[in-house]
């Protein structure tokens, strides 16, 4: 019990520490003149997959720096410079530095213009973005920005979002480029449409329409990408007793081919999870499902994947057959860390064809508002689909 009580109490002065120490810094940042934003990520990842492919040992160091002016007049601008560096010797697979006999690790060293948008808000309720952005839908799962990866995805857009209607919150968007993880761009021609309503008791409802429109003649095999989604999510907490909150989430959607893609196909997305929490633990299950027709399974290329179907990344394309996912998560606050476990079953489609399963765990900690640690595992166990894999993860970063 003092053991307990002596390292909390190390861990509360270690958070003092450091926002003593770093908010006057975050403070000088920011006046009247505008803001500037830093944000500096140090990341250690390590992969190890059957076969024979050599390990991969990435040491990264990612900087995001940017200005963000005051509004004049509704106006504001906002300008972001991102760069991505190795340390040390270059023991992976980037995708861009043809190392392809070892594994991969999508993080080129690479600097780029992260975002560059003026914005206007001179009308109540109103919100209109011209430029390379960050766009973020629901949790990442359509729409999102891949911020786990060192280079983020952002979009060249312009995006429109109304408040105006009581509970309701409607964003409008119309991308023509897509900025990826590994510094590309990508054309486009896709508007989208999201529209969520937190009027009701238990949570809040939210409708989406995605027409993902490939068109660059130069790169015809990402037509096959072009989709049109429709989908619908409910999802919230409710007391179950004073001590216990109950959650849930329920989401259907269809796809189908859109524009040039050559193929013909409707296919379906399922998910359903429950969960209870109470005394700093929280527990769920959830199953996920994304089908396939005629070999096509059901695309996501603009979410943030990394966050889905396991840490290992097996399935960032879904198979011909699909998958259906079957986890539970278990999440636990110990002085102020937060410790998640995962275990993955995954199938296809119809549950009739096993491939494999995966154990995933994670420990953060966040000290003061600018200064956070992780470490994370993951390990797929393939049974009839990819081959056996383990990555573990170590971060620290910094952010004002």
């Amino acid at each position: 019990m003092k053991r307990n009580i002596l390292a909390a109490l190390c861990l509360s002065s270690a958070t003092g520490w450091c926002t003593d120490l770093l908010q006057p810094a975050a403070d000088l940042l920011q006046g009247d003149w505008g803001r500037i934003r830093a944000d500096v990520r140090y990341r250690y990842e390590y992969v190890d997959e059957e076969g024979d492919k050599q390990e991969a040992h990435a040491s990264t160091m990612r900087l995001r720096l940017g200005y963000l002016t005051p509004k004049f007049r509704g106006f504001q601008v906002y300008g972001e410079m991102e760069g991505n560096w190795v340390l040390g010797r270059e023991r992976y697979n980037s995708l861009r530095n043809h190392k392809i006999e070892r594994a991969i690790v999508a993080d080129p060293q690479e600097t780029e213009l992260n975002q560059a948008w003026l914005s206007y808000t001179g009308i109540e309720g109103i919100t209109v973005k011209v430029g390379r952005q960050r766009i973020v839908h629901d949790d990442h799962r359509f729409i999102g920005n891949v911020g786990w990866r060192q280079l983020e995805q952002t979009f060249d857009a312009v995006t429109v979002r109304n408040e105006l209607l009581p509970d309701a919150v409607i964003e409008a968007a119309f991308l023509w480029h897509v900025r990826g993880i590994l510094s590309n761009t990508i054309d486009m021609t896709s508007p989208l449409l999201h529209i969520t309503y937190t009027g009701l008791p238990f949570g809040k409802i939210a409708a989406y329409g995605y027409w993902l429109d490939y068109d660059d003649r130069k790169d015809s095999a990402n037509f096959t990408l072009s989709t049109q989604t429709y989908g619908i999510r409910f999802a919230g907490s409710h007391p179950v007793i004073d001590t216990v909150k109950g959650l849930y989430h329920l989401e259907y959607a269809r796809q189908m081919d859109y524009q040039r893609n050559p193929k013909d196909f409707a296919t379906d997305y399922y998910r359903f999870m429950a969960g209870l929490s109470a005394y700093g633990v929280t527990i769920k299950g959830t199953v996920e499902n994304l089908t396939a027709d005629h070999g096509q399974g059901f695309a996501m290329p603009l979410a943030t994947l990394h966050a889905f179907q396991g840490w290992a990344d097996k399935f960032l394309r879904t198979p011909r057959n699909g998958v259906r996912d079957v986890y539970a998560t278990v999440t636990f606050d110990l002085w102020g860390a937060k410790l998640m476990g995962v275990y993955h079953d995954f199938r296809d489609e119809n549950g009739n064809e096993r491939y494999g399963e995966e154990y995933d765990a994670q420990l953060t900690r966040n000290f003061g508002d600018h200064l956070s640690v992780l470490l994370k595992y993951a390990y797929y166990n393939a049974k009839g689909f990819s081959t056996d894999t383990q990555k573990v993860w170590g971060q620290v970063a910094l952010h004002f």
